[in-house]
Protein backbone atom coordinates (compact mmCIF):
# COMPACT_ATOMS: atom_id res chain seq x y z
CA UNK A 1 0.00 0.00 0.00
CA UNK A 2 1.24 3.44 -0.84
CA UNK A 3 2.63 5.76 1.80
CA UNK A 4 1.75 8.88 -0.20
CA UNK A 5 1.33 11.94 1.95
CA UNK A 6 -2.21 13.11 2.64
CA UNK A 7 -1.27 16.78 3.03
CA UNK A 8 -3.06 18.35 0.07
CA UNK A 9 -1.18 21.62 0.14
CA UNK A 10 2.28 20.13 -0.21
CA UNK A 11 1.48 16.97 -2.04
CA UNK A 12 3.28 15.92 -5.19
CA UNK A 13 1.41 15.34 -8.45
CA UNK A 14 0.94 11.56 -7.82
CA UNK A 15 -0.18 12.38 -4.29
CA UNK A 16 -2.76 14.82 -5.62
CA UNK A 17 -4.18 12.20 -7.95
CA UNK A 18 -4.32 9.85 -4.97
CA UNK A 19 -6.14 12.47 -2.89
CA UNK A 20 -8.60 13.14 -5.71
CA UNK A 21 -9.39 9.41 -6.01
CA UNK A 22 -9.70 9.20 -2.23
CA UNK A 23 -12.24 12.02 -2.23
CA UNK A 24 -14.32 10.24 -4.89
CA UNK A 25 -14.01 7.01 -2.90
CA UNK A 26 -15.09 8.73 0.32
CA UNK A 27 -18.20 10.42 -1.07
CA UNK A 28 -19.28 7.37 -3.07
CA UNK A 29 -18.91 5.26 0.07
CA UNK A 30 -20.85 7.76 2.15
CA UNK A 31 -23.91 7.12 -0.03
CA UNK A 32 -23.34 3.48 -1.01
CA UNK A 33 -22.40 1.63 2.17
CA UNK A 34 -25.87 1.52 3.78
CA UNK A 35 -27.36 0.20 0.53
CA UNK A 36 -24.61 -2.40 0.04
CA UNK A 37 -25.20 -3.63 3.59
CA UNK A 38 -28.93 -3.97 2.95
CA UNK A 39 -28.31 -5.80 -0.33
CA UNK A 40 -25.80 -8.18 1.27
CA UNK A 41 -28.09 -9.06 4.19
CA UNK A 42 -31.22 -9.55 2.07
CA UNK A 43 -29.20 -11.41 -0.56
CA UNK A 44 -28.07 -13.95 2.04
CA UNK A 45 -31.63 -14.27 3.34
CA UNK A 46 -32.89 -15.11 -0.14
CA UNK A 47 -30.11 -17.60 -0.87
CA UNK A 48 -30.56 -19.57 2.34
CA UNK A 49 -34.35 -19.50 2.32
CA UNK A 50 -34.26 -20.71 -1.29
CA UNK A 51 -31.65 -23.38 -0.54
CA UNK A 52 -33.36 -24.90 2.49
CA UNK A 53 -37.08 -24.15 1.97
CA UNK A 54 -37.34 -23.45 -1.75
CA UNK A 55 -39.11 -20.61 -3.54
CA UNK A 56 -42.09 -22.40 -5.09
CA UNK A 57 -42.42 -25.67 -3.20
CA UNK A 58 -39.56 -27.47 -4.91
CA UNK A 59 -38.24 -28.79 -1.56
CA UNK A 60 -41.53 -30.48 -0.55
CA UNK A 61 -41.34 -34.26 -0.85
CA UNK A 62 -43.72 -37.23 -0.53
CA UNK A 63 -43.16 -40.99 -0.15
CA UNK A 64 -42.92 -42.89 -3.42
CA UNK A 65 -45.22 -45.95 -3.35
CA UNK A 66 -43.84 -49.23 -4.67
CA UNK A 67 -44.87 -50.10 -8.22
CA UNK A 68 -46.88 -46.88 -8.41
CA UNK A 69 -47.24 -44.61 -11.41
CA UNK A 70 -47.95 -40.89 -11.13
CA UNK A 71 -51.44 -39.70 -11.96
CA UNK A 72 -52.06 -37.78 -15.17
CA UNK A 73 -51.12 -34.13 -14.77
CA UNK A 74 -54.72 -33.18 -15.60
CA UNK A 75 -56.00 -35.29 -12.68
CA UNK A 76 -53.52 -33.60 -10.35
CA UNK A 77 -54.61 -30.22 -11.72
CA UNK A 78 -58.27 -30.98 -10.96
CA UNK A 79 -57.33 -31.70 -7.35
CA UNK A 80 -55.48 -28.37 -7.12
CA UNK A 81 -58.47 -26.47 -8.59
CA UNK A 82 -60.87 -28.13 -6.18
CA UNK A 83 -58.90 -26.64 -3.26
CA UNK A 84 -59.99 -23.14 -4.30
CA UNK A 85 -63.44 -23.19 -5.94
CA UNK A 86 -63.82 -20.78 -8.83
CA UNK A 87 -60.09 -20.59 -9.54
CA UNK A 88 -58.28 -21.12 -12.85
CA UNK A 89 -55.00 -22.82 -13.64
CA UNK A 90 -52.03 -20.55 -14.32
CA UNK A 91 -48.94 -22.79 -14.16
CA UNK A 92 -47.75 -26.31 -13.42
CA UNK A 93 -44.30 -26.88 -11.92
CA UNK A 94 -43.04 -30.42 -12.42
CA UNK A 95 -41.14 -31.92 -9.51
CA UNK A 96 -37.38 -32.36 -9.74
CA UNK A 97 -37.40 -36.02 -8.72
CA UNK A 98 -39.76 -38.96 -8.14
CA UNK A 99 -40.42 -37.95 -4.53
CA UNK A 100 -41.13 -34.27 -5.34
CA UNK A 101 -44.64 -32.85 -5.27
CA UNK A 102 -46.33 -31.33 -8.28
CA UNK A 103 -46.96 -27.64 -7.70
CA UNK A 104 -49.79 -25.75 -9.37
CA UNK A 105 -50.25 -22.00 -9.45
CA UNK A 106 -53.94 -21.19 -9.47
CA UNK A 107 -55.59 -17.78 -9.71
CA UNK A 108 -58.87 -16.38 -8.46
CA UNK A 109 -59.59 -12.69 -8.98
CA UNK A 110 -56.39 -10.93 -7.80
CA UNK A 111 -55.29 -13.83 -5.60
CA UNK A 112 -52.68 -16.35 -6.68
CA UNK A 113 -52.16 -19.55 -4.71
CA UNK A 114 -49.53 -22.27 -4.91
CA UNK A 115 -50.89 -25.78 -4.30
CA UNK A 116 -48.59 -28.76 -3.72
CA UNK A 117 -50.18 -32.04 -4.87
CA UNK A 118 -49.02 -35.59 -4.21
CA UNK A 119 -48.55 -36.84 -7.80
CA UNK A 120 -49.39 -40.44 -6.80
CA UNK A 121 -52.57 -39.90 -4.77
CA UNK A 122 -53.83 -36.47 -5.80
CA UNK A 123 -53.92 -35.36 -2.16
CA UNK A 124 -53.21 -31.72 -1.32
CA UNK A 125 -49.93 -31.61 0.62
CA UNK A 126 -49.70 -27.86 1.21
CA UNK A 127 -50.90 -24.52 -0.14
CA UNK A 128 -49.80 -20.92 0.31
CA UNK A 129 -50.21 -17.44 -1.11
CA UNK A 130 -47.66 -16.84 -3.84
CA UNK A 131 -45.10 -14.09 -3.36
CA UNK A 132 -46.01 -13.49 0.28
CA UNK A 133 -43.33 -15.50 2.12
CA UNK A 134 -40.09 -14.48 3.80
CA UNK A 135 -38.17 -15.02 0.55
CA UNK A 136 -40.43 -12.55 -1.21
CA UNK A 137 -40.19 -10.05 1.65
CA UNK A 138 -36.40 -10.12 1.39
CA UNK A 139 -36.61 -9.92 -2.40
CA UNK A 140 -38.87 -6.89 -2.18
CA UNK A 141 -36.25 -5.08 -0.10
CA UNK A 142 -33.45 -6.31 -2.34
CA UNK A 143 -35.28 -5.18 -5.50
CA UNK A 144 -36.69 -1.78 -4.59
CA UNK A 145 -36.52 -1.31 -0.78
CA UNK A 146 -40.32 -1.91 -0.74
CA UNK A 147 -40.68 1.58 -2.23
CA UNK A 148 -41.52 0.68 -5.82
CA UNK A 149 -40.01 2.85 -8.55
CA UNK A 150 -38.29 5.35 -6.16
CA UNK A 151 -36.56 2.45 -4.43
CA UNK A 152 -35.48 0.96 -7.74
CA UNK A 153 -33.93 4.28 -8.75
CA UNK A 154 -32.12 4.65 -5.42
CA UNK A 155 -30.61 1.19 -5.74
CA UNK A 156 -29.60 1.86 -9.35
CA UNK A 157 -27.77 5.00 -8.24
CA UNK A 158 -26.15 3.10 -5.38
CA UNK A 159 -25.01 0.28 -7.68
CA UNK A 160 -23.53 2.74 -10.19
CA UNK A 161 -21.69 4.62 -7.46
CA UNK A 162 -20.52 1.31 -6.00
CA UNK A 163 -18.75 0.64 -9.30
CA UNK A 164 -17.01 4.00 -8.89
CA UNK A 165 -16.20 2.92 -5.32
CA UNK A 166 -14.59 -0.31 -6.52
CA UNK A 167 -12.56 1.37 -9.29
CA UNK A 168 -11.23 4.11 -7.02
CA UNK A 169 -10.57 1.51 -4.32
CA UNK A 170 -8.37 -0.49 -6.69
CA UNK A 171 -6.49 2.70 -7.61
CA UNK A 172 -5.95 3.59 -3.95
CA UNK A 173 -4.71 0.05 -3.19
CA UNK A 174 -2.42 -0.26 -6.21
CA UNK A 175 1.13 -0.86 -4.84
CA UNK A 176 3.54 2.02 -5.41
CA UNK A 177 6.45 1.29 -3.09
CA UNK A 178 6.01 -2.44 -2.30
CA UNK A 179 5.70 -5.57 -4.41
CA UNK A 180 2.35 -6.79 -5.67
CA UNK A 181 2.70 -9.98 -3.64
CA UNK A 182 3.30 -7.98 -0.47
CA UNK A 183 0.35 -5.71 -1.17
CA UNK A 184 -1.95 -8.74 -1.33
CA UNK A 185 -1.20 -9.77 2.26
CA UNK A 186 -2.72 -7.86 5.21
CA UNK A 187 -0.28 -6.64 7.84
CA UNK A 188 -1.72 -8.14 11.01
CA UNK A 189 1.00 -6.53 13.15
CA UNK A 190 -0.78 -3.21 12.86
CA UNK A 191 -3.07 -1.86 15.56
CA UNK A 192 -6.02 0.49 15.77
CA UNK A 193 -7.01 2.29 12.57
CA UNK A 194 -4.00 0.90 10.70
CA UNK A 195 -5.21 -2.65 11.33
CA UNK A 196 -8.72 -1.78 10.17
CA UNK A 197 -7.21 -0.19 7.06
CA UNK A 198 -5.05 -3.15 6.05
CA UNK A 199 -7.99 -5.54 6.51
CA UNK A 200 -10.38 -3.22 4.63
CA UNK A 201 -7.96 -2.84 1.73
CA UNK A 202 -7.16 -6.54 1.36
CA UNK A 203 -10.70 -7.80 1.75
CA UNK A 204 -11.80 -5.17 -0.75
CA UNK A 205 -9.23 -6.11 -3.37
CA UNK A 206 -10.00 -9.84 -3.11
CA UNK A 207 -13.74 -9.33 -3.45
CA UNK A 208 -13.60 -6.54 -6.05
CA UNK A 209 -14.02 -8.64 -9.22
CA UNK A 210 -16.96 -10.62 -7.85
CA UNK A 211 -18.52 -7.46 -6.44
CA UNK A 212 -18.33 -5.82 -9.88
CA UNK A 213 -20.00 -8.89 -11.38
CA UNK A 214 -22.76 -8.76 -8.78
CA UNK A 215 -23.30 -5.04 -9.34
CA UNK A 216 -23.57 -5.37 -13.13
CA UNK A 217 -25.87 -8.41 -13.04
CA UNK A 218 -28.01 -6.79 -10.33
CA UNK A 219 -28.33 -3.61 -12.40
CA UNK A 220 -29.60 -5.68 -15.32
CA UNK A 221 -33.03 -5.65 -13.62
CA UNK A 222 -33.09 -1.92 -12.88
CA UNK A 223 -35.54 0.38 -14.63
CA UNK A 224 -33.17 2.70 -16.49
CA UNK A 225 -29.79 1.06 -17.15
CA UNK A 226 -31.24 -2.44 -17.32
CA UNK A 227 -34.71 -2.01 -18.78
CA UNK A 228 -34.18 0.97 -21.08
CA UNK A 229 -30.60 0.46 -22.27
CA UNK A 230 -28.90 -2.92 -21.89
CA UNK A 231 -31.90 -5.26 -21.78
CA UNK A 232 -33.71 -3.48 -24.60
CA UNK A 233 -30.58 -3.63 -26.78
CA UNK A 234 -29.89 -7.30 -25.96
CA UNK A 235 -33.40 -8.75 -26.11
CA UNK A 236 -34.12 -11.80 -28.25
CA UNK A 237 -35.47 -10.79 -31.70
CA UNK A 238 -38.94 -12.25 -32.27
CA UNK A 239 -38.25 -12.11 -36.02
CA UNK A 240 -36.31 -15.37 -35.60
CA UNK A 241 -39.58 -17.21 -35.02
CA UNK A 242 -40.31 -17.86 -38.70
CA UNK A 243 -42.99 -15.19 -39.08
CA UNK A 244 -45.42 -16.68 -36.55
CA UNK A 245 -48.20 -14.31 -35.40
CA UNK A 246 -47.16 -12.14 -32.45
CA UNK A 247 -49.14 -10.97 -29.45
CA UNK A 248 -49.27 -7.40 -28.16
CA UNK A 249 -47.92 -8.72 -24.87
CA UNK A 250 -44.25 -9.31 -24.06
CA UNK A 251 -42.81 -12.17 -22.05
CA UNK A 252 -42.68 -9.85 -19.04
CA UNK A 253 -46.47 -10.22 -18.82
CA UNK A 254 -45.86 -13.75 -17.52
CA UNK A 255 -44.15 -12.39 -14.41
CA UNK A 256 -46.03 -12.28 -11.15
CA UNK A 257 -44.89 -9.82 -8.48
CA UNK A 258 -41.33 -8.57 -8.04
CA UNK A 259 -39.73 -11.93 -8.83
CA UNK A 260 -39.23 -12.48 -12.56
CA UNK A 261 -40.35 -15.83 -13.97
CA UNK A 262 -38.97 -15.61 -17.50
CA UNK A 263 -35.39 -15.35 -18.81
CA UNK A 264 -33.84 -11.87 -18.83
CA UNK A 265 -33.12 -11.98 -22.57
CA UNK A 266 -36.80 -12.72 -23.38
CA UNK A 267 -38.58 -10.30 -21.05
CA UNK A 268 -39.05 -7.56 -23.64
CA UNK A 269 -39.63 -9.90 -26.59
CA UNK A 270 -43.25 -10.12 -27.87
CA UNK A 271 -45.08 -13.37 -27.18
CA UNK A 272 -46.23 -15.51 -30.13
CA UNK A 273 -50.00 -15.83 -30.61
CA UNK A 274 -52.19 -18.90 -31.07
CA UNK A 275 -54.74 -19.27 -33.87
CA UNK A 276 -52.78 -19.94 -37.07
CA UNK A 277 -51.34 -22.91 -38.95
CA UNK A 278 -47.77 -21.70 -38.46
CA UNK A 279 -45.09 -23.48 -36.47
CA UNK A 280 -43.61 -26.96 -36.55
CA UNK A 281 -44.89 -30.33 -35.35
CA UNK A 282 -45.54 -30.36 -31.62
CA UNK A 283 -48.02 -32.43 -29.62
CA UNK A 284 -49.09 -35.85 -30.87
CA UNK A 285 -51.59 -35.67 -33.76
CA UNK A 286 -55.19 -36.55 -32.95
CA UNK A 287 -55.02 -35.89 -29.20
CA UNK A 288 -56.40 -32.82 -27.40
CA UNK A 289 -53.97 -30.01 -26.77
CA UNK A 290 -54.07 -29.99 -22.98
CA UNK A 291 -51.70 -30.14 -20.03
CA UNK A 292 -51.17 -33.89 -20.52
CA UNK A 293 -50.18 -33.64 -24.18
CA UNK A 294 -48.04 -30.55 -23.55
CA UNK A 295 -46.28 -32.33 -20.65
CA UNK A 296 -45.67 -35.30 -22.98
CA UNK A 297 -44.21 -32.90 -25.57
CA UNK A 298 -41.89 -31.47 -22.93
CA UNK A 299 -40.59 -34.93 -22.05
CA UNK A 300 -40.23 -35.90 -25.72
CA UNK A 301 -38.25 -32.76 -26.56
CA UNK A 302 -35.71 -33.17 -23.78
CA UNK A 303 -37.00 -31.19 -20.80
CA UNK A 304 -35.78 -32.94 -17.66
CA UNK A 305 -35.55 -32.40 -13.92
CA UNK A 306 -37.78 -29.49 -12.99
CA UNK A 307 -39.58 -27.42 -15.59
CA UNK A 308 -42.78 -25.38 -15.68
CA UNK A 309 -45.74 -25.15 -18.01
CA UNK A 310 -47.76 -21.92 -18.17
CA UNK A 311 -51.38 -22.23 -19.30
CA UNK A 312 -52.81 -19.98 -22.06
CA UNK A 313 -54.24 -16.81 -20.52
CA UNK A 314 -56.45 -15.62 -23.38
CA UNK A 315 -57.94 -16.70 -26.71
CA UNK A 316 -54.64 -15.96 -28.43
CA UNK A 317 -52.45 -17.13 -25.55
CA UNK A 318 -50.01 -20.03 -25.83
CA UNK A 319 -48.79 -22.91 -23.74
CA UNK A 320 -45.26 -22.11 -22.53
CA UNK A 321 -42.77 -24.76 -21.43
CA UNK A 322 -39.85 -23.20 -19.61
CA UNK A 323 -36.76 -24.35 -17.77
CA UNK A 324 -34.78 -21.46 -16.35
CA UNK A 325 -31.87 -21.57 -13.92
CA UNK A 326 -32.76 -18.07 -12.71
CA UNK A 327 -36.07 -19.51 -11.47
CA UNK A 328 -34.26 -22.33 -9.61
CA UNK A 329 -35.38 -24.95 -12.12
CA UNK A 330 -31.86 -26.32 -12.67
CA UNK A 331 -28.23 -25.62 -11.83
CA UNK A 332 -26.98 -25.49 -15.43
CA UNK A 333 -27.82 -22.20 -17.19
CA UNK A 334 -26.61 -23.63 -20.51
CA UNK A 335 -29.66 -25.93 -20.44
CA UNK A 336 -32.16 -23.05 -20.18
CA UNK A 337 -34.94 -23.32 -22.74
CA UNK A 338 -38.34 -21.81 -23.57
CA UNK A 339 -40.91 -23.39 -25.92
CA UNK A 340 -44.26 -21.85 -26.96
CA UNK A 341 -47.08 -24.08 -28.24
CA UNK A 342 -50.25 -23.04 -30.11
CA UNK A 343 -53.21 -23.82 -27.84
CA UNK A 344 -55.38 -24.95 -30.79
CA UNK A 345 -53.05 -26.88 -33.08
CA UNK A 346 -50.37 -28.00 -30.63
CA UNK A 347 -47.70 -26.83 -33.07
CA UNK A 348 -44.48 -25.37 -31.68
CA UNK A 349 -44.40 -21.65 -32.48
CA UNK A 350 -41.05 -20.85 -30.85
CA UNK A 351 -38.16 -22.79 -29.38
CA UNK A 352 -35.48 -20.66 -27.71
CA UNK A 353 -32.41 -22.07 -26.00
CA UNK A 354 -29.31 -20.58 -24.41
CA UNK A 355 -27.46 -20.79 -27.74
CA UNK A 356 -30.01 -18.43 -29.33
CA UNK A 357 -29.34 -15.53 -26.95
CA UNK A 358 -27.16 -12.55 -27.79
CA UNK A 359 -23.76 -12.25 -26.11
CA UNK A 360 -25.24 -10.02 -23.42
CA UNK A 361 -28.20 -12.39 -23.02
CA UNK A 362 -25.83 -15.33 -22.52
CA UNK A 363 -23.77 -13.36 -20.01
CA UNK A 364 -26.90 -12.54 -18.01
CA UNK A 365 -28.27 -16.10 -18.30
CA UNK A 366 -25.12 -17.27 -16.50
CA UNK A 367 -24.46 -14.19 -14.38
CA UNK A 368 -27.92 -13.82 -12.82
CA UNK A 369 -28.20 -17.37 -11.37
CA UNK A 370 -24.58 -17.03 -10.24
CA UNK A 371 -25.53 -13.75 -8.56
CA UNK A 372 -28.48 -15.53 -6.88
CA UNK A 373 -26.40 -18.49 -5.66
CA UNK A 374 -28.45 -21.02 -7.65
CA UNK A 375 -25.68 -22.97 -9.38
CA UNK A 376 -24.96 -25.41 -6.58
CA UNK A 377 -23.58 -25.55 -3.05
CA UNK A 378 -20.22 -24.11 -4.16
CA UNK A 379 -22.08 -21.05 -5.50
CA UNK A 380 -23.96 -20.60 -2.21
CA UNK A 381 -20.72 -20.76 -0.18
CA UNK A 382 -18.87 -18.38 -2.50
CA UNK A 383 -21.71 -15.85 -2.50
CA UNK A 384 -21.96 -16.04 1.28
CA UNK A 385 -18.28 -15.12 1.51
CA UNK A 386 -18.86 -12.17 -0.83
CA UNK A 387 -21.87 -10.93 1.17
CA UNK A 388 -19.99 -11.19 4.48
CA UNK A 389 -17.05 -9.37 2.90
CA UNK A 390 -19.32 -6.54 1.73
CA UNK A 391 -20.76 -6.20 5.24
CA UNK A 392 -17.22 -6.11 6.68
CA UNK A 393 -16.14 -3.47 4.16
CA UNK A 394 -19.11 -1.29 5.12
CA UNK A 395 -18.41 -1.63 8.84
CA UNK A 396 -14.66 -1.17 8.53
CA UNK A 397 -15.10 1.89 6.30
CA UNK A 398 -17.31 3.51 8.94
CA UNK A 399 -14.89 2.56 11.74
CA UNK A 400 -11.90 4.03 9.90
CA UNK A 401 -13.77 7.29 9.34
CA UNK A 402 -14.76 7.41 13.03
CA UNK A 403 -11.19 6.78 14.24
CA UNK A 404 -9.76 9.34 11.83
CA UNK A 405 -12.20 12.17 12.51
CA UNK A 406 -10.77 15.24 14.29
CA UNK A 407 -11.81 15.35 17.91
CA UNK A 408 -13.93 18.19 19.22
CA UNK A 409 -15.48 19.24 15.87
CA UNK A 410 -19.27 19.35 16.12
CA UNK A 411 -20.00 19.62 12.39
CA UNK A 412 -17.41 17.87 10.26
CA UNK A 413 -17.82 15.04 7.80
CA UNK A 414 -14.06 15.20 7.32
CA UNK A 415 -13.78 14.29 3.69
CA UNK A 416 -10.32 14.25 2.12
CA UNK A 417 -9.19 17.69 0.97
CA UNK A 418 -9.65 18.65 -2.66
CA UNK A 419 -6.22 18.87 -4.31
CA UNK A 420 -5.32 22.30 -5.64
CA UNK A 421 -3.54 22.93 -8.97
CA UNK A 422 -3.77 19.31 -10.00
CA UNK A 423 -2.14 18.80 -13.42
CA UNK A 424 -4.29 16.92 -15.92
CA UNK A 425 -7.28 17.18 -13.56
CA UNK A 426 -9.59 17.61 -16.56
CA UNK A 427 -8.43 14.31 -18.01
CA UNK A 428 -9.01 12.54 -14.73
CA UNK A 429 -12.46 14.10 -14.51
CA UNK A 430 -13.34 12.99 -18.05
CA UNK A 431 -12.25 9.43 -17.24
CA UNK A 432 -14.29 9.32 -14.05
CA UNK A 433 -17.35 10.89 -15.65
CA UNK A 434 -17.14 8.48 -18.59
CA UNK A 435 -17.22 5.62 -16.11
CA UNK A 436 -20.15 7.08 -14.21
CA UNK A 437 -22.13 8.22 -17.26
CA UNK A 438 -22.14 4.64 -18.52
CA UNK A 439 -24.73 4.32 -15.76
CA UNK A 440 -27.02 7.34 -16.29
CA UNK A 441 -28.56 7.75 -12.83
CA UNK A 442 -25.15 7.47 -11.15
CA UNK A 443 -23.77 9.95 -13.69
CA UNK A 444 -26.50 12.50 -12.99
CA UNK A 445 -25.89 12.08 -9.27
CA UNK A 446 -22.14 12.61 -9.64
CA UNK A 447 -22.61 15.68 -11.81
CA UNK A 448 -25.01 17.09 -9.22
CA UNK A 449 -22.52 16.47 -6.42
CA UNK A 450 -19.71 18.07 -8.45
CA UNK A 451 -21.84 21.14 -9.12
CA UNK A 452 -22.85 21.35 -5.46
CA UNK A 453 -19.23 20.95 -4.36
CA UNK A 454 -17.90 23.59 -6.76
CA UNK A 455 -20.70 26.17 -6.67
CA UNK A 456 -21.80 26.02 -3.04
CA UNK A 457 -19.61 23.99 -0.68
CA UNK A 458 -16.38 25.76 -1.64
CA UNK A 459 -18.03 29.19 -1.28
CA UNK A 460 -19.86 28.78 2.05
CA UNK A 461 -17.41 28.75 4.99
CA UNK A 462 -19.48 26.53 7.28
CA UNK A 463 -19.98 23.96 4.49
CA UNK A 464 -16.33 24.18 3.47
CA UNK A 465 -15.33 23.34 7.04
CA UNK A 466 -17.89 20.52 7.28
CA UNK A 467 -17.11 18.81 3.98
CA UNK A 468 -13.46 19.62 3.57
Amino acid sequence: MSNISLDAAGASTPSRFYLAAWRWHFYAGLFVLPFLTILAVTGMMMMYIGYFDGRDGEKITVPVPENSVALNVSTQAEAALASLPGSTLAEWLKGRSDNSVSVFRIAKDDEQMMVAVNPYTGDIVDSWNRRQGWYDFADGIHSDLLLGTPGDRLLEIAAGLAIVLVVTGIYLWWPRDVSLARALVPDLRQKGRALWKTLHVNVGIYVSVLLLLFLVTGMSWTGIWGGKIVQAWSTFPAEKWDNVPLSDETHASMNHGAVSDVPWALEQTPMPASGSTEGVEGTAPGVPVDIDSVAALAEKTGFSARYRVAFPRSETGVWTINQDTMSSDAEDPFADRTVHVDQYTGRVLANVSFADYSAAGKAMAVGIPFHMGLMGLWNLILNTAVCLSVIFLSISGAVMWWLRRPKGLALRVFAPKTPEDLPHWRGAMILMLALSLAFPLAGVTLLSVLALDYLIVKRVPVLRRAFG
